[in-house]
């Protein structure tokens, strides 16, 4: 096994980690690098992050950390090797201790970098499951092999664990940060919500739900269009529902979802508004948000930010979507953030969406205030920092 024998440490002050990552970019991924490095920065060890493209290299360096610039997310057997003969010399001239690989190229080339080494090495898996299929399977075990495996949610873990025959115990399931700086109630003024309801041509009382994401059979509209005449029953007309997402690849769904609700006499209170630009303002216009996917998605980002928003979320159960909110049975009713419903079942979607439409003044502030509560201790950058610095550190400090 790969590991740091001898000196067991419960501190990361004085080592030195290496991040592993497919590039820097601006985006969460990108983020989430330079979070870790300044979690691991403020424990007093030194941190190195190596990867492809530097746009937020330069925040990285004023925050203390360091910069190599590397091509680690490749599938090319000679740049794989050129890599592990970089990353050896690295390890042997800055005396690294841990090594993060965030790719199953990089994860090759650290596992041939510190062979017979005392270095730990971490890996974490993708967000959306590699394939099957024996090529896919056996490139992307490089990931299985870390001292301990970073998987982005339980559906991930679980597929993994079953795959890979990985024990359980050496799975840590740290979720994908959200933006809950951008996405918070207080950063929202009440003039860009009031815009944006213009925009929708939405009366000031009338009610939302809102359905975000792309157009698309996967993401489940069909559904919502099928359980909103459950929901609004004989004359109800004082709630809007609000699709927003883009349709451009799937104009012949779009059109069908426009037709389905001009045959059941809901056209006027469903309302296809295309893509948003302003995600913050259109959750804090929501008083419910509906994320009614089929299959399970990239990343459960929508019911994430909608919490991040306060705002319930009603979701399905499929891939990562039942970690991203509190309900029973898993959690007691009086934590809940959320309804959780089986994928394509308007009969349960409706009385879900109701409930939560049916809350009063004092259940609904209650709720909206553990909603985004739970947002930020789940999902915020430095709570998923924090997580992934008590990987590094459970390493250090265990027996082996």
């Amino acid at each position: 096994m790969i590991g740091l024998g001898g000196d067991a440490r419960r501190s990361l002050a004085g080592i030195t980690i290496l991040q592993l990552v497919p590039a820097l970019h601006d985006d969460l991924p990108g983020c989430s690098a330079v979070d870790i490095a300044l979690a691991v920065l403020q424990s007093g060890a030194r941190t190195i992050v190596a990867g492809g493209n530097e746009s937020l290299a330069g925040e990285l360096s004023a925050a203390g950390g360091e910069w190599l610039p590397m091509r680690t997310d490749t599938f090319n057997p000679l740049r794989i090797r050129i890599n592990a003969h970089r990353i050896a010399k690295l390890i042997a001239s800055e005396r690294v201790d841990i090594v993060h690989a965030q790719s199953a190229g990089a994860a090759w080339s650290a596992i041939a970098a510190i062979d017979r080494m005392p270095v730990f090495l971490v890996t974490s898996f993708p967000d959306q499951l590699p394939s099957n299929s024996w090529p896919s399977t056996a490139f992307h075990a490089s990931l299985a092999r870390g001292d301990r495996v970073i998987a982005p949610s339980s559906y991930v873990s679980r597929t993994m664990i079953a795959r890979y025959e990985i024990a359980p115990d050496r799975i840590s399931v740290i979720p994908r940060a959200a933006d809950t700086a951008t996405f918070s109630p207080a950063a929202v003024s009440a003039d860009r919500v009031a815009a944006l309801r213009r925009a929708w041509g939405l009366p000031p009382q009338m009610r939302v739900v809102l359905v975000p994401g792309p157009i698309a059979p996967s993401n489940g509209q069909l559904s919502m269009i099928d359980a909103v005449p459950l929901i609004v029953g004989k004359g109800g007309t004082n709630i809007a529902f609000v699709f927003a997402g883009e349709d451009g690849g799937q104009r012949r769904y779009a059109k069908s979802l426009r037709r389905q609700s001009s045959m059941r006499g809901i056209d006027a209170l469903c309302r296809m508004v295309g893509p948003c630009a302003d995600m913050p303002a259109a959750l804090a216009a929501a008083d419910v948000v509906v994320v009614p996917a089929l299959e399970p998605p990239l990343t459960g980002h929508a019911a994430t930010q909608a919490q991040a928003m306060g705002r319930p979320v009603v979701t399905t159960a499929v891939g990562v979507l039942p970690d991203t909110v509190l309900c029973p049975p898993r959690m007691r009713d009086d934590v809940r953030t959320g309804w959780l419903v089986p994928p394509g079942s308007a009969g349960e979607l409706a009385p879900a969406v109701a409930s939560a439409l049916a809350l009063d003044v004092t259940a609904y502030k209650a709720l909206s205030a553990r909603a985004r509560q739970f947002a930020e201790f789940a999902f915020s950058p430095q709570s998923v920092a924090e997580a992934i610095r008590g990987v590094y550190t459970s390493l250090l400090a265990r027996d082996v």
